[in-house]
Order: C-alpha cells, then sequence, then structure tokens
C-alpha cells in the first residue's frame, strides 16, 4: 500500500468543507492512517513549500498557508499519490475538471482548497515534516476486501 500526504488549506477549513472532503476519500476506499488540524508556522510553511521559494508567489503563499489552521492528513492506499492528486484536480481551479475537489468547490488558484503530494518521494517528505511515526495508525479497515480484489 502507497501513503500520500494531503492538506486542507486554511480556506477548506474555514469554508466548513472538512467532512465533505474527508467524506470523498474515504468513500472511494482511501484509508485515513493520520489525522491533525495545526496552525502552521512560518518555518514550518517554508519548509513545506521550499521549492517555491524565490518565485514571485511564495510571500503570499506563506501569508495565507499561515493565516489559519489546516487539516494534515496521512492516506494509504494502492496507488494512492496518483488517485488522490487525481481526486483533487489540477492546481488552478479554472482549469480543474468537474467532480473534483478544485473543480467543484474553488474559484481561483492563490485558495484552491487542497494541497496533495505530487509523487511518492514529495509524500515522504511532506509526511515527515507533518508526522511523527507514532501518530501514524496501522489498522484494517473492515470493507478493505471490498475495495480491493
Amino acid at each position: 500500500m502507497e501513503r500520500t500526504f494531503l492538506m486542507i488549506k486554511p480556506d477548506g477549513v474555514q469554508r466548513g468543507l472538512i467532512g465533505h472532503i474527508i467524506g470523498r476519500f474515504e468513500r472511494k476506499g482511501l484509508k485515513i492512517i493520520g489525522l491533525k488540524m495545526v496552525h502552521l508556522s512560518r518555518d514550518l510553511a517554508s519548509r513545506h513549500y521550499a521549492e517555491h521559494e524565490g518565485k514571485g508567489f511564495y510571500d503570499g503563499l506563506i501569508g495565507y498557508i499561515t493565516s489559519g489552521p489546516v487539516l494534515a492528513m496521512v492516506l494509504e492506499g494502492d496507488a494512492a499519490v496518483r488517485t488522490v492528486r487525481s481526486m483533487v484536480g489540477v492546481t488552478d481551479p479554472a482549469q480543474a475538471s468537474p467532480g473534483t475537489i478544485r473543480g467543484d468547490l474553488a474559484m481561483e488558484t492563490s485558495r484552491n482548497i487542497i494541497h496533495a503530494s505530487d509523487s511518492q518521494e514529495s509524500a515522504h517528505r511532506e509526511i515527515s515534516l507533518f508526522f511523527d511515526r507514532s501518530e501514524i495508525m496501522t489498522y484494517s479497515r473492515i470493507d478493505g476486501s471490498w475495495v480491493y480484489a
């Protein structure tokens, strides 16, 4: 099973979309193995978005992501990174397909509801930024045999 990192950004939290978004992933068959609400420090936000440092939008991104609480999550499932990215939709909500989280719920790139790891390497790095090993759960969902053949 593969793991991926997901974060519901401050706009998703403030708009009361946490339950709706989590429900989409659970209904798909992904298993939540880590979950917590945090208010990102500037330091953690800078480490999380390090690849964007020096870009024109960087300061606004850091200001936005530290402006309110976020929900950090670790999901597990077959091809979890690819599956979650597909469900989230492309970064620009105007280009995101209907049926995706961004396509259905967001209006602009700077407030696009959600972050999802773009590779297994990114997932591993991002999970380690937000979660200690003791915060990652191991368990079997009762519906596992109905989700996976």
